[in-house]
This record gives C-alpha cells, sequence and structure tokens, in this order.
C-alpha cells in the first residue's frame, strides 16, 4: 500500500470537477490517502482553468501557494491552462508535472513516473479523437451526480479558448454511461445530471451512436434515477421533436441552461455564435409551452468588442423579453489565442463594469420576478443539506433553491414543499413540508 498523500483542487467548469473527481478515484484505488489542501500533502492535483484570464491568474497562484504549503510535493498542473499555456505554467517555480487535458486516466502512473526537473506530457489536442474513459463512483455526501459524456467542442466562437484547450468533439460511449448512471444509482443517487464540453453535440462525432436525446432517454430507463438534467444547451438544439421527447420523460426536469451570451444579432455574428437572437427566443417558447413552470437561465456577456450602448441596450431588453429565470452575467475579457483579443475596437473597462452591473440589475429583477411566481405553491424538493439546525435545503425541478424546517433528517429526500416566502436578499424561497 501507497503511504503518499495527494490532495486536489479544482477550478472552472463541472466537466473539470469531474475529471478531478474521477483522478481522485485512481489515486485512492492505488493506496494513496487524500489530504486537504492546506495540511501539506505530497503530492498536488491543480486542475487549471483558462476560460479567462483570472482562471490563468488563479491557476498560477494554486500552484505557487501548493509549493509554499510543502516544498518537497510533487505539484501537478491539469486541465485547460496547462493544455493551452504549457510554458508559461513551465516557468511558474514550484512545477514539477504539466499534464492538460487528456491523459487523466494515466495520471498515477505519471507521477509515480516522475525522476525529477519539469516533466511536459502535453501533447497537441487537435490530434485526439477518442473519448479518453474515465468514471466517478463515490461522491460521498452528495445527492446530485455530475457524469460527463462529452468532451471537445467544434464551435470556435471568436472570444472563446475552450476548442483550443479541449480539442474536437468526442462522444462517451452509451453502453459506458449507462453503466456509471446504474453505479450511481446502486449508490442512493437519485439526481444525474448529463455534462461535457458541448453536450448538444453528442454523438455527432460518430456512426450510428445515439444522440443527447436518445440518451437521455436510456438514462431515463435506469432504475433509482428520480431526475435528469443536462447542462448548457445552444438554442438550435432545442426543435419540436427534441422538446417533445423531453416532455415525454417524467425524470427530465424544467430546467434549461440556454447559452445567449448577448441579445444583439450583431453582436452574436461578431461571437461567431450560430443563431440570431430571434431563434433564442422560439427555443425559449417552445420550452415555456412544454414546461409552464420550466427554467430557463443563460450566460450574457457584455462589453464585447464593438458591442455600442444600443447594442447592449438591445441585449438587456431581450433578456427582459425572454423572462429568463436567472442570468449569469461576465463582462468581456480578451483571451489571448482567441480571435475577439485581436480587434482593435475594445471597450473600455469602466465601460464594461457598469454594463455589467446594469444587466446584473436585470438578471436581479427577472429572478426576483421568476422566484416570486412560485410563492404560495407546492414544489417537490430534493433536499441536500442542513443548512442550519433544524433547517434543510434543497432545489425543486426547475432548479429553485428551497429552504424548510424539519426535525427529520431530509438529506437526499424529496418531500412536496409549500412554498411561503421569497428571500430576495438571498433569492431563496422558503416554505413548510406537506405531510
Amino acid at each position: 500500500m501507497c503511504n503518499k498523500t495527494v490532495a486536489f483542487t479544482t477550478l472552472g467548469c463541472k466537466v473539470n470537477m469531474y475529471d478531478t473527481e474521477a483522478m481522485r478515484e485512481l489515486f485512492l484505488s492505488r493506496g494513496y490517502a487524500e489530504a486537504d489542501f492546506d495540511e501539506g500533502a505530497d503530492i498536488y492535483i491543480i486542475n487549471t482553468c483558462s476560460v479567462t484570464n483570472l482562471g490563468d491568474k488563479k491557476s498560477r497562484q494554486l500552484i505557487r501557494r501548493a509549493k509554499k504549503l510543502n516544498p518537497d510535493a510533487v505539484i501537478v498542473a491539469s486541465g485547460c491552462y496547462a493544455q493551452v499555456a504549457p510554458q508559461a505554467v513551465a516557468a511558474i517555480e514550484g512545477i514539477n508535472i504539466i499534464t492538460g487535458t487528456k491523459d487523466r486516466g494515466r495520471i498515477v502512473d505519471i507521477v509515480e513516473s516522475y525522476s525529477g526537473g519539469i516533466l511536459n506530457t502535453v501533447t497537441d489536442i487537435k490530434t485526439v479523437t477518442g473519448f479518453e474513459k474515465l468514471s466517478v463512483d463515490r461522491l460521498e455526501g452528495h445527492t446530485r451526480a455530475y457524469i460527463k459524456i462529452q468532451d471537445g467542442c467544434n464551435r470556435f466562437c471568436t472570444y472563446c479558448i475552450i476548442p483550443y484547450a479541449r480539442g474536437p468533439i468526442r462522444s462517451r460511449p452509451a453502453d459506458d454511461i449507462i453503466d456509471e448512471v446504474r453505479r450511481l444509482a446502486s449508490g442512493g443517487f437519485k439526481e444525474i445530471v448529463l455534462t461535457g464540453i458541448h453536450v448538444a453535440s453528442y454523438g455527432m462525432d460518430t456512426h450510428g451512436q445515439s444522440r443527447l436525446a436518445d440518451i437521455i432517454e436510456q438514462v431515463h430507463a435506469a432504475d433509482g434515477i428520480e431526475r435528469i438534467r443536462f447542462s448548457s444547451m445552444e438554442p438550435l438544439a432545442v426543435t419540436d421533436g427534441f422538446i417533445s421527447r423531453m416532455k415525454a420523460l417524467p425524470k427530465v426536469c424544467g430546467h434549461f441552461h440556454l447559452s445567449l451570451q448577448s441579445g444583439c444579432d450583431k453582436t452574436l455574428h461578431d461571437m461567431g455564435r450560430r443563431y440570431t437572437a430571434q431563434q433564442y427566443y422560439e427555443a425559449v417558447c417552445r420550452i415555456r409551452e412544454a414546461y409552464p413552470d420550466g427554467a430557463v437561465t443563460t450566460d450574457i456577456i457584455v462589453g464585447f468588442p464593438g458591442e455600442s450602448e444600443e447594442d447592449f441596450a438591445l441585449s438587456a431588453a431581450f433578456a427582459e423579453k425572454c423572462g429568463l429565470a436567472k442570468l449569469h452575467v461576465f463582462p468581456y475579457s480578451p483571451k489571448e489565442g482567441t480571435p475577439a483579443a485581436k480587434r482593435s475596437d475594445q471597450v473600455p473597462p469602466d465601460v464594461k463594469s457598469r454594463r455589467a452591473e446594469e444587466m446584473t440589475r436585470v438578471g436581479n429583477r427577472l429572478r426576483a420576478r421568476f422566484l416570486g411566481s412560485m410563492v404560495g405553491r407546492e414544489f417537490d424538493v430534493l433536499f441536500e443539506r442542513e443548512c442550519k439546525e433544524g433547517c434543510f435545503e434543497g432545489y425543486t425541478e426547475n432548479y429553485a433553491r428551497v429552504i424548510a424546517p424539519s426535525a427529520a433528517n431530509l438529506h437526499n429526500a424529496v418531500k412536496s414543499v409549500k412554498i411561503t416566502a421569497l428571500n430576495e436578499r438571498d433569492m431563496v424561497l422558503c416554505g413548510e413540508i406537506k405531510e
């Protein structure tokens, strides 16, 4: 048995979190003991992010911090920042191993083969064709399990580094997905979230394999699973046929995260997005018709190069028109290596900051309106944790956060809850459990 300790930390998206958990299980299966990041481990695995410049900065800070915690530790940088900027990572004092966004399944062997200096295993991600087999079985203490079904992206939006970091689309075999779903269901998980870099492209890289709707139907058939969600979708994937198939599956939750980025057609074109505002609105209408209480949430970028005040106003008005349930607002951050970063018509930082504040206020109004519409009604809530003594927190199918008192332990229990009030400051619903 190994007598070494390993610590993990993750920056970025749910896919990165899944990859970290898979690497964690590989180390534990080989006899390593897990340590808290601040405890001074023998090995540090830092799963980096490069979506924004802030992600790069935080990745560098964590590498330096790990080395300070234990100067003798082996420091490993995995993930997107390590993939797109291995030379920059190699220049960080204390780094030992750089692995990028592939070879996570070999991570233990890579660490055990390390003999000194800087070991860089990063290769050209554009040449990768197959889905790297990883799996997750444990997830102690959680009620919601994320399952990675897809990797890579072929879209190349003008602001986004991810296709360069993750490579082309690769779909996970359906049988492998269902095997993991069944293992997690047998472990007590009631909610499954199908995630990936570009989930809507699932199956496009294979011949005769299931597409996204097909795999969702197969997951739906697994015993023990009560709820199914899937991560960010593009509006063009939300067709009448897709929605019709989802509506026929009772376990599919009425929560759709439709990536918008801008409500202005000119800006969408400049971003390299492949839909118009009208097409997005039509997708929202399809969802609302099938799921009257459904939540449509989104991401919006403000201050994209060339965005005028009129363009910004169109985007904010469009969010209002759609009645979106929640906005994740991001001021545009130029990302080296992307076409948008080279443009000369960059929006000044103070203007981006002001627009972000204004769009956030729009989002807060929309969120309060959506949650307020639930007060006085009953919804099923999957409770996840005791947030304070005698009170439990969970989520409705449309992903509204609910807190309710209970003398009994409600962890991983689904209960019908009457919504009694909205705490608008925290955007959380208060409720009473119906027996």
